[in-house]
């Protein structure tokens, strides 16, 4: 849920959506959802030599397991907000575990 709580936060502000299979897709961060599927508005394509079909697309919907990598914009990451959502989160798997050992004995 961390990542999905993150992405949510970039709603509006521009990313670059890598896929496995090596295109690349810059647009305007629409929505995404649990799955982590994105929808991208105003997208452009930097390399059009080789995908010709997406100049005349617009927007896209990619589906969350096809995503690589997601570059971020710099300034709008807060990396000790991140690491300290992350260390509540595993301290809090960590409770929830002890709790089911400790009620299974």
């Amino acid at each position: 849920m961390l990542f999905f709580s993150f992405f949510k936060s970039l709603v509006g502000k521009e990313v670059i959506v890598e896929l496995k299979n090596d295109l690349s897709v810059c647009g305007i961060l629409h929505s995404v959802d649990q799955y982590l599927n994105i929808k991208l508005m105003d997208i452009s394509v930097p390399d059009t030599e080789r995908y010709p079909h997406m100049i005349s697309v617009k927007n896209c919907f990619i589906r969350g397991s096809v995503v690589r990598y997601v570059q971020l914009p710099a300034e709008e990451i807060d990396v000790q907000l991140l690491q300290d959502a992350t260390r509540k989160e595993v301290a809090q798997l960590k409770s929830q575990q002890a709790a089911q050992t400790a009620s299974s004995k």
